[in-house]
């Protein structure tokens, strides 16, 4: 139990860990073309950096699945990388179909993929929701100056 545990957290750290060096990455980004962003045309600007910044995040949370899934597979937890791969994607998004159960030596860690997943959605949905609130208010003063 222990040894899940320590694992366990050990991951959910490295997965929050890569999530805030894209965030970061994103963040310098932005701000390098924040006069570009707060000029006309706003709307193709703010759906294209949305779309960017998005697909950059998902980059994140696809790391972290695979991070898992190959613990998975590397512990022996489960059969083959595929079957880890499929049990991480579902265990990280909350879904938890039923159809596939990790042994009584590992069944801790999927609720602890599923809080991993929990944490890092939320951060991304935050994140996002920041972004799109300040491009949004930066265009708006850039077309109240004008």
């Amino acid at each position: 139990m222990i040894s899940q545990l320590a694992w366990g957290t050990a991951l959910i750290v490295l997965s929050i860990a890569i999530q805030a060096v894209l965030m970061a990455v994103a963040v310098r980004t932005i701000r390098r073309h924040a006069a570009w962003l707060g000029r006309p045309p706003y709307l193709p600007k703010l759906a294209g950096a949305f779309c960017g910044v998005s697909l950059w995040l998902l980059m994140g949370l696809g790391a972290s699945i695979w991070i898992w899934a190959v613990f998975l597979h590397w512990t022996g937890a489960l059969a083959d990388l595929e079957l880890s791969l499929y049990f991480s994607l579902v265990s990280f998004t909350t879904l938890g179909f039923g159809d596939i159960l990790l042994d009584k030596p590992y069944r801790l860690l999927s609720g602890m993929m599923a809080a991993d997943g929990l944490i890092l959605f939320g951060l991304t949905t935050a994140f996002l929701i920041e972004f799109i609130r300040s491009l949004h208010v930066a265009q708006a003063e850039a077309a109240d100056g004008d």
